[in-house]
């Protein structure tokens, strides 16, 4: 990602910055729509992960759907491009509002979370004369195995409809006229790097399309949605995450029956190694037992370390040599922190890096995925730009 040439362009610029490396990105999306297209499944590229302009123009242009969690995801989809038979509008709390958006969008299909949910989006279609397409998320109560602030579907989450609900369900679909059920949707978590994990998902979905079938419901869509992770410790040596063993557990594990399509939603993993945050040294503090770099960087360009004590690799890019290896630099051990007013503003604790000075240029990699769409003004800061590599 960082050629000498790169690194040398970024002198130049005012920090901090997120830099896009579009070939990468390129790189990645062909990757998974080679993987998927393989069994003829269809992505739907979750847009909470990253709404970059030139990101989004990037994916469209492969052909993918939008999954899309607001009502201006909706609309940002479909003014890029998307085509709106592939756009989804999932989300626990959907207002008014933004149901009405997507009803005029005419938009695929809404994936619902709550029974009051059908009965909100039967009365707001109804009154525009329009059947809506839904299919409902269902909490299979399957432990993801990752982080328990980005697991979605255990009982315990806000997310879904749990299984004994199912009945009422049925009862409230069929009195819906205004509601096309077109399948059932499911999402465990975020940052799942353990394949096992989707084969317990496959086991039910099995069951759960078997249920509705059971009573008297047509099941064209399986919409198995999303979580694939990524390696953030080797973004280097591991830039592409596993399409091809990913779709492939599917393949194998679930029961896809004649006229079915398979549906996912993928955000991270088609996103998150193409970018990195770039940032300068204010201030080196030398401790007695703590030593630290004050980047120009803080919680407000990327949050995810702050939020739930993420890693994410930090790279002192001017120490590097023009071969593009650590310089035989002596070594210590700094906290990595920003500027902001926050105590909780560390990106990184007791990292080990080349002796660093106030100028250097830093990376944060991987940080494509719920970076920049998570950035904010807090302090007043300014809004960073974007870097591309083209």
């Amino acid at each position: 990602m960082f050629s000498t040439n790169t690194i040398t362009r970024f002198k130049d610029l005012e920090t901090p910055f997120y830099y896009y490396d579009l070939s990468l990105l390129r790189q990645t999306l062909e990757a998974c729509k080679t993987a998927s297209d393989k069994y003829g499944f269809h992505v739907h590229y979750a847009m909470k992960a990253n709404f970059n302009p030139k990101v989004l123009q990037t994916i469209q242009s492969y052909g993918f759907g939008a999954d899309c969690v607001s009502g201006n995801e909706v609309t940002k989809a479909i003014a890029t491009g998307f085509d709106k038979n592939k756009v989804v509008f999932a989300g626990v709390g959907k207002s008014d509002k933004e149901i009405n958006a997507a009803l005029d969008a005419d938009i695929f299909c809404f994936n619902v979370e709550s029974i009051q949910e059908l009965d909100i989006i039967n009365e707001l279609a109804r009154a525009k004369n329009k059947k809506a397409k839904v299919a409902i998320r269902i909490n299979p109560n399957v432990d993801a195995h990752t982080h328990h602030f980005i697991t979605t579907g255990l009982d315990e989450n806000k997310f879904g409809i749990n299984s004994w609900q199912l009945h009422d369900v049925a009862e409230t679909l069929r009195k819906c006229a205004n509601l096309q059920f077109v399948g059932i949707h499911f999402h465990i978590g975020s940052q799942i790097t353990d394949l096992e994990v989707y084969k317990n998902l496959c086991t039910r979905i099995n069951e759960m399309q078997d249920w509705f079938e059971d009573h008297g419901f047509q099941v064209k869509v399986l919409n198995t949605g999303g979580g694939l992770g990524v390696d953030y410790h080797n973004p280097d040596t591991n830039t592409i995450a596993d399409f091809e063993g990913y779709f492939k557990v599917f393949k194998d594990f679930l029961k896809v029956k004649l006229g079915q399509e398979v549906h996912f939603e993928l955000g991270r993993a088609m996103v998150a190694q193409s970018a990195a945050l770039v940032s300068r040294v204010l201030y080196v503090k030398i401790g007695q037992k703590k030593n630290f770099l004050v980047l120009d960087a803080g919680m407000t360009e990327l949050i995810r370390p702050m939020l739930y004590q993420a890693y994410q690799k930090i790279e002192n890019l001017s120490r590097k040599s023009e071969a593009g290896s650590q310089k035989p630099d002596s070594k210590l051990k700094y906290d990595v922190v920003g500027p902001i007013c926050e105590s909780t503003d560390c990106f990184q604790k007791d990292v080990e890096l080349p002796e660093s000075f106030r100028g250097d240029l830093f990376a944060i990699r991987t940080a494509g995925a719920y970076g920049e769409v998570m950035a904010s003004g807090y302090n007043l800061r300014d809004k960073v730009q974007s870097v591309y590599s083209e």
